[in-house]
């Protein structure tokens, strides 16, 4: 726990690591919206183009094949007799599927309940019932398209008619031609659209994710260096600024770090000014009272041996008078310390000494061995400041003695979880209340109204904070559980040399 009420002027920092990148970072849902994009739009257009090329491929070749067939029936029907018979409808699908042998053409001829079909077509049982009953019924071409397998088929019905006078509708011959052309090239065609479409698509996405790479560089550029000037900040750089560029939100948001960045600047260089300026008050002060103070003890000796011989309020008035001018010393003393602190001009004088020994040596200057319980194993060792380990236990076993009940216990024992020692001092008294523990280390802060008229000057807590924090050391305050309050100083074994108050 650190002393309170003041800003260091170059307080070290805990460095905040930076978080590491989780795959759903932004840059990672950068490049997965625009590549989901990009996979969307080409695939949509994929799938539009090839069903526009698809069916204008199908269209046309419909439509070819469809005024083929009637033109080749009407140039080949004006041979036949108007009642033909078997030979020449068999001779009129020869003709047809020879004319476009090519093409492949399967021709089937019906009349009545005459047959005739092309080599390779014995029958109309292919054909869908509402094609036959469309075309036998109407005179008009009739097509649909056929797929078996993976092959798909153009059947086209053609019905023959009498020419109308221009007055009359054509009229049913009764003669019924049906075309079964393969659409393999149509295909085949097809096919090779969809080939293209898949291929196409690939290079589209990796181009997709290089550009969403690109952007999300230039996005996030600004936002890392934000981040990165965050945590400048965060370390006590702040004159740190961001490079404003361009007109967009980004650059808003710079310009915005930028002027809460200056603000906060002129505040701390503000509130340090102010608080230097306090130290050096505190520090003249407490040095321009010293050579009074000196005189003033001087004066209250003098009276105090001659208090024996007084009387009433005489002798009453001397005892107050000497009493506060030793208060006011201390409190003198105790300001220079802090001010020492706050200047980081304290020092450590680093001795090897043996723990238990020096605290047994505190106790009996002070006259405290007899009120005081000690666990002090001998041999355990540490580089330590001795006069600063001094007044770090003094303090603790004064408060203890003062403030808690006894019996009164001073424990040394090695940290169980890492190279150190912990100094415990714990009493039997009535403990902290829980809303006093976390301002027990802060500078004039006394737990109670009990306390307010003691001779505590209320910075002898903040003094023992700090002498613990100069040596790496941790210091807290706790409640027992049966009652009375614990003091506990973790010390490493070896500290290295001069260390800056924390």
């Amino acid at each position: 726990m650190t002393s309170q009420g003041h800003i260091p002027k170059t307080a070290p920092r805990k460095r905040s690591r930076p978080r590491p990148r989780s795959l759903g970072g932004l840059r990672a849902r950068l490049l997965f919206s625009f590549v989901l994009v990009a996979a969307l739009s080409a695939l949509g257009t994929g799938a539009l183009t090839f069903q526009q090329a698809r069916t204008g491929v199908l269209q046309q070749s419909q439509d070819t094949v469809v005024n083929q067939f009637r033109q080749s029936v009407d140039a080949a029907v004006l041979e036949l007799p108007s009642a033909p018979g078997q030979e020449e409808l068999d001779s009129l699908v020869a003709r047809l599927a020879r004319e476009h042998r090519t093409q492949q053409w399967n021709v089937l001829a019906t009349y009545g309940d005459l047959r005739a079909a092309s080599s390779g077509l014995a029958s109309v049982d292919g054909l869908t019932s509402e094609l036959r009953a469309s075309v036998e019924t109407r005179p008009v071409a009739v097509f649909q398209r056929v797929r078996t397998g993976n092959h798909s088929s153009l059947v086209v019905g053609l019905p023959v008619t009498y020419s109308g006078d221009g007055y009359t509708p054509r009229t049913l011959s009764g003669l019924t031609l049906y075309l079964i052309v393969p659409q393999k090239s149509e295909q085949a065609y097809v096919d090779a659209l969809v080939t293209a479409v898949e291929r196409a698509t690939l290079p589209a996405l990796g181009l997709a994710a290089l550009l969403a790479l690109l952007l999300a560089r230039g996005v996030l550029r600004p936002v890392r260096a934000l981040s990165k000037a965050t945590r400048r900040m965060a370390d006590g750089h702040f004159d740190v600024r961001l490079r404003v560029e361009g007109t967009d939100e980004l650059a808003d948001l710079a310009q915005a770090f930028n002027d809460t960045a200056a603000a906060l600047e002129e505040s701390i260089t503000e509130l340090r000014r102010m608080e230097a300026g306090a130290r050096r008050f505190a520090a003249d002060i407490s040095h321009e009272l010293r050579t009074p103070l000196a005189a003033m003890t001087a004066v209250t000796d003098v009276l105090a041996e001659e208090t024996p011989g007084l009387v009433g309020d005489t002798a009453d008035a001397v005892h107050l008078i000497t009493e506060e001018t030793l208060r006011l010393a201390r409190l003198v003393d105790d300001l220079m310390e802090i001010s020492r602190f706050d200047a980081h001009a304290a020092e450590l004088n680093l001795d090897d000494l043996d723990l238990a020994e020096s605290l047994r040596r505190t106790l009996a200057i002070r006259g405290w061995p007899d009120d005081v319980l000690t666990d002090l194993p001998d041999g355990i060792r540490a580089r330590v400041d001795p006069r600063r380990l001094d007044v770090v236990v003094a303090n603790l076993v004064g408060n203890a003695l003062r403030h808690g009940g006894q019996p009164v216990t001073l424990a040394l024992r090695r940290a169980p979880d890492e190279p150190g020692v912990l100094i415990e001092v714990s009493d039997h008294g009535p403990g902290i209340p829980e809303s006093a523990l976390p301002h027990l280390f802060e500078r004039f802060y006394k737990a109670g109204p009990a306390r307010s008229r003691s001779e505590s000057s209320g910075l002898g807590l903040a003094i023992t904070a700090e002498n613990v924090h100069l040596h790496s050391g941790h210091i807290h305050a706790a409640n027992r559980p049966g009652g009375g309050a614990v003091f506990t100083v973790e010390l490493p074994l070896r500290p290295h040399g001069k260390e800056e108050p924390t």
